[in-house]
């Protein structure tokens, strides 16, 4: 009887070699994590803490006018991924996140692909459409083709 595996012809996998696979595959996510300075700028510690204060900030600016812009008129969520791309120059933390992001996008638009999904996302919407147009044609029944503000008025 193999317990190591659900299928009958293959052999069992010795537990050492399914956690250095594990290994290898965590070293090769970590690959090219760090900070992208330059090498004279990473070899004085002054120097680094300020260019990493510069970058901080310049990604920080950057994140604040794509917050600003998800309640104005422009790309916000562009602009916060742009501020997080330059804030993962010099962090591993955004570096994480923004691996993680791009992963999850990724999953996204192959589930967007999916035959099944397209067709059941087509129906809500126009369901969703039907809907807006009934409740569009009872307005224009009971009010016409006045305006909401002066609909009240009538």
């Amino acid at each position: 009887m193999n317990t190591g595996s659900d299928e009958p012809e293959e052999p069992a996998e010795a537990p050492g070699r399914a956690k250095a696979e594990a290994e290898a595959g965590e070293a090769r996510d970590r690959r090219g994590l760090g900070s992208q300075a330059p090498a004279f700028v990473r070899s004085r510690r002054v120097l680094h803490l300020g260019w990493q204060v510069g970058i901080f900030l310049a990604g920080l600016l950057v994140v604040i006018a794509g917050v600003v812009m998800l309640a104005l008129p422009g790309p916000g969520w562009v602009v916060i991924f742009g501020g997080m791309a330059i804030w993962a120059t010099e962090f591993v933390w955004a570096q994480l996140v923004l691996r993680w992001t791009k992963r999850k996008v990724t999953e996204a638009a192959q589930q967007a692909l999916d035959p099944e999904v397209r067709r059941r996302n087509i129906a809500l919407t126009l369901t969703g459409l039907v809907i807006v147009a009934a409740l569009a044609g009872v307005y224009v029944w009971r009010f016409g083709l006045v305006p909401a503000w002066d609909a009240g008025g009538r």
